[in-house]
């Protein structure tokens, strides 16, 4: 390792990864007068309008609130209490809010990387370094970790010393890979289909998410803003976005879409992203090596067919962030060597409902009479057995213990 900085510096954390997971860790130690370095390859201003998801269960806002970090997120955004499945040419409404008294918040992910950013480098005074090239992790095992990179504007490389890592730098960053592959396992998933993400500069078509159970495959509705619109379309992996032209799109919308008569119709509008999405889930396990530490999408990935993803990176930074902080001020390290299981748990918990939600979703395309039979029957018990309803309802809020 060569480095040519003037000096290497020291610092008690570096965080690796400026999306949710990392600000929220990195915001959480700066409350807590932590100084932390917190990496990032992209831009700052690239990650604050990155398309992401846009679903923050109500648990997750409740955590992000007590850390000083909701302002923007309660004032702005879309509160949801209901969906609504589409099969068979008919609309069932799934009041999940009247069933629980809970209910999700909708605020499209580039905002809330934009908030988490303002409050920890504009307003807690957090060191952030954008646009770093060439992240290495070094001496994990040890008690004296540190992490190098190309400054951007130098050209040289520098040296952090730090007493713990955060590897929250997505699925190819540079966390996951430092893992010794006889240290970790790790799980995965295929599901063997694609979805079409789009993005329409058009109003929602209904105030709740819309799901489409249809043999052509599913579709989803999601408001995103009042002008903004997400949709998704069930297709095979790896296909082609440049195939699926303005009409070809609406067409199948209308189609997977259908409500009967009584449903207003989807208002179209120019789509400005269009983008294949191959489904497909993995876990990490455990979650740390030596002094570093993974969260949110290094450490897991949920395909957005349950809209976990963030929730879950979340989870991971509340719990890490807290631990870290409580150490650092001279606390136990139970926290610390707890964190992997506890994460875990909902972890899985969330892989599975994805799993099984993938099967209501998609079962009645698959080409196979038997799936598509256990599939209606599966919707049919939602909304005929209150039990089978509040479990639903349970498993798509979070709501659930994690024992």
């Amino acid at each position: 390792m060569t480095i040519n900085s003037p000096s290497p510096e020291r610092t008690p954390v570096v965080v690796v990864g400026a999306g949710p997971a990392g600000l929220t860790v990195g915001n959480i130690l700066r409350a807590a007068s932590v100084d932390c370095v917190v990496l990032e390859t992209e831009s700052r201003a690239f990650i604050e309008r990155r398309p992401r998801a846009g679903v923050v269960e109500e648990w997750a806002v409740r955590g992000l609130q007590r850390r000083g970090l909701a302002d923007n997120l309660l004032a702005r955004a879309q509160r949801h209490t209901a969906c609504e499945f589409r099969f068979g040419g008919e609309r069932y409404r799934f009041s999940y809010g009247d069933l629980t008294g809970r209910h999700h918040w909708v605020y499209p992910q580039p905002l809330l990387v934009t908030d988490l950013v303002h409050e920890y480098v504009d307003v807690r005074a957090g060191d952030a370094r954008f646009s770093v090239r060439d992240v290495e992790l070094h001496d994990l095992e040890t008690a004296r970790p540190s992490v190098s990179y190309t400054c951007p504007d130098t050209g040289q490389r520098r040296l952090l010393h730090c007493d713990f890592v955060v590897g929250a730098d997505g699925a190819r960053g540079v966390s996951r890979a430092a893992l010794p592959p006889e240290h970790v396992r790790i799980a995965r998933h295929d599901y063997g289909i694609g979805w079409l993400a789009l993005l329409a500069e058009a109003p929602p078509s209904s105030d709740c998410v819309l799901f489409g159970v249809h043999p052509n495959g599913f579709a989803g509705h999601m408001a995103r803003s009042p002008e903004v619109t997400r949709y998704y379309l069930q297709c095979a992996p790896g296909d082609d976005p440049d195939t699926w032209s303005h009409e070809r799109v609406w067409s199948e919308l209308h189609q997977r879409l259908a409500g009967g008569a009584d449903a207003p119709p989807l208002t179209e509008g120019r789509l400005i992203e269009k983008r294949v999405l191959d489904m497909h889930d993995y876990v990490v396990e455990p979650m740390t090596y030596g002094r570093l530490f993974l969260a949110g999408d290094s450490a897991h990935l949920v395909a957005p067919i349950a809209a976990k993803g963030m929730n879950l990176a979340l989870h991971d930074a509340f719990l890490l962030g807290d631990a870290l902080a409580a150490y650092l001020d001279g606390g136990g390290g139970d926290g610390l060597d707890g964190y992997s299981e506890a994460c875990l748990r909902r972890v899985w918990d969330y892989q599975e409902f994805s799993q099984w939600l993938s099967e209501v979703y998609h079962g009645t395309a698959a080409g196979d009479p038997f799936r598509a039979g256990t599939t209606f029957a599966r919707l049919r018990r939602l909304f005929t057995s209150p039990a089978a309803a509040t479990a639903f309802a349970e498993q798509y809020l979070g709501t659930a213990e994690h024992y």
